[in-house]
């Protein structure tokens, strides 16, 4: 994620929604993946001082601000592209949830300008309800059985399912989210990377099932017609299988070729996201200049980018060894507490040379 910068010369993070030094409206402007200042004109209009374009705020920029996208004025949606994607929203009469939908919006925005850099393909399901991408974010259902004391009655199982990624809301909650991942025995759970993950899923379906790359897929992931309820049962009881740092990115990735495929998707993104803002930085390890690992064809040319998954990955290497130090300094767990071996790293180029170069 690379930062921005004001009118006035300030710089700017993605997430933000008001200038701190000269106080203006910002807003984000997904067809030039862009943040930018806002002024009123003459009309009352918001002008971007960006490209000079007018304007209008997102619904849920203006009604709940858990939005900084923004839309043409002559768009007749209420909604940016961002929340159109929006099947199920939290239930807003819970006051909490206002904040945890936030939280949910924040980590779907920043995948969405990752897919958005790569160009990859992003249709709603109100356009293409086969094909198309949506997202529910549903909370566990819950009875008064003693009193005030609330049980579970219904658990919401993040996943994906013909393009609708479903989050479970308490994945927001950070208390929960960590306790889940102790209960796991996992050594990495955010937010985003559920995010980043389940976008893995919907996208195996628009590039790998019924392509070319399919017979690619299984020779370095493995053949994903066999059982899949049965391999995650098996997971489940027995664990990640005995030897699964010498073949898989993750312990989860062990279970099933789809869970190994979207794993090893998640991973890739996070090296993107991480190296991009490294590099915006213009962040150098030992007198290496870290690339911008996703440049823009014909625009700034001036910025050093990553030639191959090689050199992009001995620039991730580097960086991820001053992260987890920095981390331990700290008294932080590891930032990227993974090791890639050669199988996974065979899996990761795959995903490259299929965004990037296929």
């Amino acid at each position: 994620m690379k930062t921005f910068t004001c009118q006035c010369g300030n710089t700017l993070h993605f997430a933000n929604s008001k200038c701190v030094s000269c106080g203006l409206l910002l807003g984000f402007i997904p067809d030039d993946t862009q943040l930018s200042a806002f002024t009123r004109n003459r009309n009352g209009q918001l002008q971007a001082s960006s490209n000079g374009k007018l304007y209008r705020q997102c619904k849920n920029y203006v009604q709940y601000d858990v939005c900084n996208w923004m839309l043409l004025i002559e768009d007749c949606e209420e909604y940016c592209s961002s929340c159109r994607l929006n099947q199920v929203i939290p239930n807003l009469d819970e006051q909490q949830n206002i904040t945890l939908w936030f939280r949910m919006e924040q980590a779907k925005r920043r995948l969405l300008y990752t897919l958005i850099k790569l160009n990859l393909p992003i249709v709603s399901k109100k356009h293409d309800l086969k094909s198309g991408l949506g997202f529910a974010f549903l909370q566990d259902e819950t009875q008064d059985e003693f009193g005030n004391e609330l049980t579970v009655k219904n658990v919401v199982t993040t996943g994906h399912a013909s393009g609708l990624i479903t989050i479970n809301l308490n994945e927001a909650d950070h208390g929960t989210r960590v306790h889940m991942r102790e209960k796991m025995q996992e050594r990495y759970r955010t937010l985003l990377g559920h995010f980043r993950h389940e976008s893995g899923h919907y996208y195996w379906d628009r590039l790998v099932a019924h392509t070319d790359n399919l017979e690619e897929f299984r020779k370095l992931f493995g053949d994903e017609r066999i059982d899949y309820m049965g391999a995650m049962n098996t997971y489940y009881a027995e664990g990640p299988k005995p030897n699964w740092q010498n073949v898989w990115i993750s312990a989860y990735a062990s279970m099933h070729p789809w869970e190994d495929w979207a794993e090893t998707w998640a991973h890739y993104l996070h090296m993107l996201d991480t190296l991009e803002t490294a590099s915006d930085c213009d962040f150098s390890i030992a007198g290496n200049v870290l690339a911008n690992p996703i440049p823009i064809v014909g625009q700034h040319d001036h910025v050093y980018a990553a030639t191959s998954f090689t050199h992009l990955f001995n620039d991730w290497s580097r960086l991820i060894t001053v992260l987890n130090a920095l981390n331990r300094s700290m008294g932080l767990d590891d930032a990227y507490p993974f090791v890639i071996s050669i199988t996974a790293l065979d899996k990761l180029r795959f995903i490259h040379e299929l965004v990037l170069e296929g």
